[in-house]
């Protein structure tokens, strides 16, 4: 290689790089300029949460598992339809979003059973 065409090799990767600082800075603009939307919460009317008064959780068990409620840890707690539903751990409440009628059937059996 000659002098000539290395200090062409060399401008033409000064160049290159230059072109990279540019478009990269460019990317970072437009990602920074791109609006994101807020989440929106659900519907009121499609929301199992309700205020207002709780009824107590009757039960000493995770409503999904009948384990212990301290048994993976605290227990996890939330109100559906103005009920208080406990659970042993996060992936049980989860779990009971995805066919909420058949715990609620399961509680009110327990409930039932006792009186």
């Amino acid at each position: 290689m000659n002098n000539h065409s290395s200090s062409k090799f060399v401008s033409s990767m000064k160049t290159n790089r230059l072109l990279l600082v540019i478009l990269l800075g460019f990317a970072a603009s437009f990602a920074a300029a791109q609006p994101t939307k807020p989440a929106t919460p659900a519907p009121a009317a499609t929301s199992p949460v309700e205020k207002g008064p709780a009824k107590a959780y009757p039960l000493k068990i995770c409503l999904v598992t009948d384990s212990d409620l301290d048994s993976m840890g605290d227990e996890v707690s939330m109100l559906y339809q103005g009920q208080v539903i406990k659970f042993c751990c996060k992936p049980c409440e989860k779990k009971f979003l995805r066919n909420p009628e058949k715990y609620l059937a399961k509680l009110a059996a327990e409930q039932a059973g006792k009186k």
